[in-house]
């Protein structure tokens, strides 16, 4: 019995990344690259591109953007920290090209930036 308790204890203090979903962060930010893509207006693009940075870096890492919703926060710490080594090389280029349309000022440019990050998180899955 004492074992078991030492063990779910244990279990408890486990950092978030061994309960993160890798899948479920590239799900939900190629989702929202998507939504950016054919999104009519920029600040509808530049939402889902903050929802798409935010995904991918997670609430620690670097150009997360707290005023925007983080869509993947129950799926563990941001979708580069939880991805394998193979994973990452992908994923920066998807946070490249979401951060790109985010500093686009031209609808179709944002959009096609979104769209080549949600190419770049497809890639990664």
């Amino acid at each position: 019995m004492k074992k078991f308790l030492i063990a779910s204890c244990a279990a408890l203090l486990l950092p978030t990344a061994a309960l993160a979903d890798v899948s479920a962060e590239l799900v939900v930010a190629s989702q929202h690259a998507g939504f950016a893509s054919k999104a009519p207006a920029i600040d509808a693009v530049h939402m889902h591109l903050h929802h798409v940075v935010n995904c991918l870096v997670g609430p620690m890492g670097t150009g997360f953007d707290a005023t925007n919703a983080n869509p993947c926060a129950k799926a563990g710490n941001g979708a580069i920290p939880d991805a394998s080594a193979a994973q990452k090389t992908k994923l920066q280029a998807a946070l490249t090209a979401a951060n790109a349309g985010i500093a686009a000022t031209d609808v179709a440019a944002a959009q096609k930036d979104a769209a080549d990050a949600g190419t770049a998180i497809d890639g990664a899955k």
